[in-house]
């Protein structure tokens, strides 16, 4: 493979059309998000998210999925999760059933046939590296991983190329757009950092989470839309444990509509408060700001 990345286009549409089609996959985003994403379909380098939770990070790699057309491959990290988990098993299962087979037979099995293709189960990683057509690669909370699995992904994000030791080297058909997202549990390395581009995620402006909620909800009331974002906005001038993030605003207004609640009143705040706080402690440290900020009933 070259230096430019394969299935990249040669020019791209500006940054407004581009962010009407993110709108169009219900995702809205400021300028400075929607260069970052620009940039890495442009320059084919991988792009760092970073900021509090629930603010849109994870969903910025679907919806840029959907506007390229690509499919999204999504690699979940947590503690303790190794290289070979990311790339890929054997299907032992399988295997066992040909040798069997083969002794029925009366066949000999070779290693070269027991860890063939058709015996492996290619993981996030691997699925990114062989698909034809470049999809996007979401590494999710890599910050959730340990540090050694952080260096393996150095060399994965510098060569694109795996050693599976049974088949030898595989090399990327086409570079994957690469979006990796972190909520800074820990520090990452510099050099993970140098390979990639940033951007720190926000919690969106009142006006931007507001076009949200009318983004993601069609059918909610305005005048209700614009009750929830203020409540959401005043809630996270609060001291909480865990502040609201965009998914407990949206799933805080689907909740009002569910219950076909017009107003945000006391009632409503009482029947609904579990989807946007989601500890006692914040629950009952925001009460009384809640009630100041409710429609009387």
């Amino acid at each position: 493979m070259d230096g430019t990345p394969a299935g990249i286009p040669a020019t791209l549409p500006p940054l407004g059309d581009l962010q009407a089609a993110f709108r169009g996959q219900g995702y809205v985003t400021g300028e400075a998000l929607g260069t970052a994403l620009r940039l890495v379909v442009a320059l084919g380098r991988p792009l760092l998210l970073e900021g509090p939770a629930g603010v849109g990070k994870t969903e910025a790699a679907k919806a840029l999925a959907g506007v390229l057309g690509a499919r999204l491959i999504r690699l979940q990290c947590y503690e303790g999760l190794d290289a070979s988990a990311a790339l890929y098993e054997w299907n032992y299962a399988r295997q066992l059933l040909h040798l069997r087979a083969a002794e029925v037979r009366g066949e000999r099995v070779s290693d070269e046939d027991l860890y063939a293709e058709r015996f492996l189960l290619p993981r996030p990683l691997l699925q990114a590296i062989r698909e034809d057509a470049a999809p996007v690669l979401l590494i999710d909370e890599v910050d959730r991983a340990d540090e050694a699995f952080e260096a393996f992904l150095l060399e994965l994000l510098s060569e694109w190329q795996v050693t599976v030791p049974e088949l030898g080297t595989l090399t990327a058909r086409s570079r994957p757009h690469v979006l990796l997202t972190s909520n800074r549990s820990r520090e990452l390395s510099d050099a993970l950092r140098r390979r990639c581009l940033y951007h720190w995620v926000d919690y969106p402006t009142r006006a931007q989470e507001l076009e949200i909620v009318r983004t993601r909800l069609p059918g909610i009331d305005g005048a209700l839309a614009q009750q929830v974002t203020d409540a959401v906005h005043t809630l996270r001038a609060l001291p909480l444990g865990k502040p609201p993030g965009v998914a407990e605003t949206l799933d805080w207004a689907a909740a009002l509509v569910a219950l076909h609640r017009g107003a945000l009143d006391a009632a409503a705040v009482a029947d609904t408060l579990g989807a946007v706080l989601k500890l006692r402690e914040d629950q009952l440290l925001a009460a009384p700001t809640l009630k100041g900020l409710s429609t009387p009933g």
